[in-house]
C-alpha cells in the first residue's frame, strides 16, 4: 500500500477548507478513465465524470471529492489563492474533503481526471470565492460525513485514520 503525501489547509479567506488533510497517492493507477471509475466505484466512490480541472478557485461544501489523473500532468492549487502549487501527472489521486479550495493552474493539452464522490454525496454543489456564503459553507463543510471507505485502498485504507470519525 501506498501512503498517500497529505495537505493541510487551515480556512482562508476565499475557501472554507477542512480540518481534514487532503491526500495525495502518487503514481498508484494504471489504465485509462474505464478502469478507474471501476477502481472508485468498487471503494464506494461514484458519481464519477471524466474531464479537467475548472480553472478557477472553487470547493464543494456538501461532499468530499476524489481526482484520479488518467492522462497527462497539470499544476493543480489546493487550498484557495494562498494554498499550495502541486503537480499532478497520471496515476496520481488526490482526495479532497468537502470546502477544499482547488483550480487548474496550467496542464498539458491531454490533461484529464475522472472526479467522483462517495456514497450519498454525488449531489455536490459548486462555489465560487465570490460568492457570499463563506460563513454557511464553513459550518457546512464540518458536517459532511466521512466516507466509509478510502477510494484508492477500500475499507482498510489510509483515509479511516487520516480523516477521524466527529
Amino acid at each position: 500500500m501506498t501512503e498517500p503525501e497529505t495537505l493541510t489547509f487551515g480556512a482562508g479567506p476565499d475557501v472554507p477548507n477542512h480540518n481534514w488533510p487532503l491526500m495525495l497517492y502518487r503514481g498508484v493507477l494504471s489504465g485509462g478513465a474505464g478502469e478507474a471509475i471501476r477502481q472508485l466505484e468498487s471503494n464506494g466512490w461514484g458519481g464519477a465524470w471524466t474531464n479537467g480541472v475548472y480553472p478557477f478557485t472553487h470547493y464543494h461544501s456538501n461532499a468530499h471529492e476524489v481526482l484520479a489523473v488518467v492522462a497527462g500532468t497539470a499544476r493543480l492549487r489546493f487550498g484557495g489563492e494562498q494554498g499550495e502549487e502541486v503537480r499532478v501527472e497520471a496515476g496520481d489521486v488526490a482526495v479532497l474533503p468537502a470546502g477544499t479550495g482547488h483550480q487548474r493552474v496550467d496542464a498539458s493539452a491531454d490533461f484529464s481526471v475522472v472526479g467522483a464522490y462517495p456514497t450519498g454525496q454525488h449531489d455536490w454543489d459548486l462555489h465560487r470565492p465570490d460568492q457570499e456564503d463563506a460563513p454557511v459553507s464553513r459550518d457546512r463543510v464540518r458536517e459532511v460525513p466521512r466516507p466509509a471507505a478510502d477510494p484508492v485502498y477500500g475499507p482498510d485504507g489510509p483515509l479511516l485514520a487520516l480523516w477521524p470519525a466527529a
